[in-house]
């Protein structure tokens, strides 16, 4: 357990091997000289200990060890004590004057670090924030003007002097980075701008607080829609939007930013939507840089890396090799069209998104998985975009479509919703099952023309009254 100093108290059980009954006499005494000896070698996890106490139990309760200068006298063992405890009084004060000097003086150099880092921070568009302007645009993070609440920390719905309204990103005590890693991370985040990615309007690394200032966002996350945090319903050309809005932000990291990034943390509360409904990729605390060029003019497909991520989003092949692409990306966005289309979570109740969605496909009771919540929409459309999302989250990496197959279906899908003829009857999760027994009994008034197309694979055709 810690104890003030910080210092770390151990209580350690000793037994001796199993073919061996009890430590004899001489053992007891070896094992007692190891500790007291100070025999254990530093390192960089166990440092300068000492010996508390030394009991034996159980069998050896009763045992008596002597040390070889047991018959020394009273007043010399007494004297030897007590010059013992003003070696140790003393030695402990020169270890602590030690530990003060170098102490302060790595806080005099992280001191001089950061301001050093802070004096080479000018990074053009992205503003340096006092720690008291951003507790006057929260009210001092007062509870009513918090949003949000991940890993990293807490979001706060600010009001800046020139009354502009953003979101600050306050970063929780433990869970601050190192400054150059901060600082590297404003500087990359400076150099995304697309309309699909969340801007970042500044930051603040003062007081030991490190907080990111970005774009307010005023309808939220994704997710609280989805989960019925927020009541008003998203109608399919809505979420098909979303969608759509959620890949070019996407695409724009894997091609066109620069450097080009894999985001790694694709989820429904890392997709924003502003007062527009316009999808906006946020959160890029966990991206990494792609590939570059090497010197034989050939570009790796992967990065190799620590596994990171959200549970149920997390590609399946990147979390078996370490190996993050592209398409780690794809799969989770995939992930994030399943939970537009069906409105569940990515895993609930030890059910599998991606499980559940190929089982209604391949029973041919896909609108049985569908989000009531979503209203009317055209069946084709659906089931398109449903073959689309289930390609994304295929297990293989080399299964899945690119980003850029993703956004010309997407585009494809929004042409063909746009073109879709209002007077044609959709249906709805409800009418799954009529429809389903319908078929299975030849009813006389409902055709299904399956020209061109599977359900196993969740292209669906227009159902048509005759």
């Amino acid at each position: 357990m810690w104890e003030e100093g910080p210092r770390l108290r151990m209580y350690l059980k000793i037994f001796p091997p199993r073919n061996v009954s009890k430590f004899n006499a001489s053992e007891i005494r070896r094992i007692r000289r190891m500790f007291s000896g100070w025999n254990i070698e530093d390192n960089n996890i166990f440092g300068p200990y000492e010996l508390l106490n030394f009991t034996l139990l159980g069998p050896y309760s009763t045992d008596v060890v002597e040390s070889t200068n047991s018959g020394l006298k009273k007043g010399v063992v007494v004297g030897i004590v007590l010059g013992a405890i003003a070696a140790s009084v003393t030695l402990s004060a020169i270890v602590s004057i030690i530990i003060l000097r170098r102490r302060s003086g790595y806080h005099r150099g992280v001191s001089q670090k950061r301001a050093a880092s802070k004096a080479e921070m000018r990074i053009e568009g992205v503003k340096g924030f006092t720690f008291t302007e951003m507790s006057a645009a929260t009210n001092n993070f007062n509870n009513s003007t918090q949003v949000g609440q991940g890993g990293y920390g807490k979001v706060y719905k600010g009001i800046l002097i020139d009354g502009t309204v953003v979101a600050i990103k306050r970063a929780q005590e433990g869970s601050l980075q190192g400054s150059k890693e901060f600082y590297t991370e404003i500087e990359l985040l400076s150099r995304l701008h697309h309309r699909n990615l969340v801007s970042l309007i500044g930051y603040c690394d003062e007081e030991d607080e490190q907080m990111l200032v970005y774009e307010f966002m005023s309808n939220g996350t994704l997710h609280d829609h989805l989960s019925g945090k927020i009541i008003e319903p998203l109608s399919f050309s809505m979420r098909l939007r979303i969608a759509l809005g959620s890949a070019k932000g996407i695409l724009y990291l894997h091609t066109e930013a620069d450097p080009p990034l894999f985001h790694r943390d694709i989820k429904a509360t890392n997709i924003l939507l502003d007062s527009k409904f316009t999808a906006k990729v946020a959160d890029f605390g966990l991206s990494r840089l792609a590939p570059v060029l090497e010197a034989d003019g050939t570009v790796p497909g992967h990065v190799s890396t620590v596994v990171k991520g959200t549970p149920g989003y997390l590609d399946p092949e990147y979390f078996l090799t370490h190996k993050l692409t592209d398409k780690s990306d794809v799969y989770s966005l995939g992930i994030v069209f399943l939970e537009l289309l069906t409105g569940m979570r990515p895993i609930s109740h030890g059910k599998n998104i991606v499980r559940e969605v190929n089982a209604a496909c391949q029973s041919g009771t896909l609108f049985s998985v569908i989000d009531d919540r979503m209203g009317s929409y055209p069946s084709e459309c659906v089931g398109r975009f449903m073959s689309l999302a289930l390609r994304c989250c295929h297990d293989e990496t080399d299964a899945r479509p690119s980003m850029v197959e993703v956004m010309r279906e997407l585009d494809l899908i929004m042409q063909m919703t746009l073109e879709a003829d209002p007077a044609e009857t959709h249906p709805r999760k409800s009418d799954a099952i009529k429809l389903s027994s319908m078929k299975a009994t030849g009813h006389p008034y409902i055709s299904m023309d399956v020209s061109g197309s599977n359900l196993d694979s969740c292209v669906l055709p227009t159902i048509t009254p005759r």
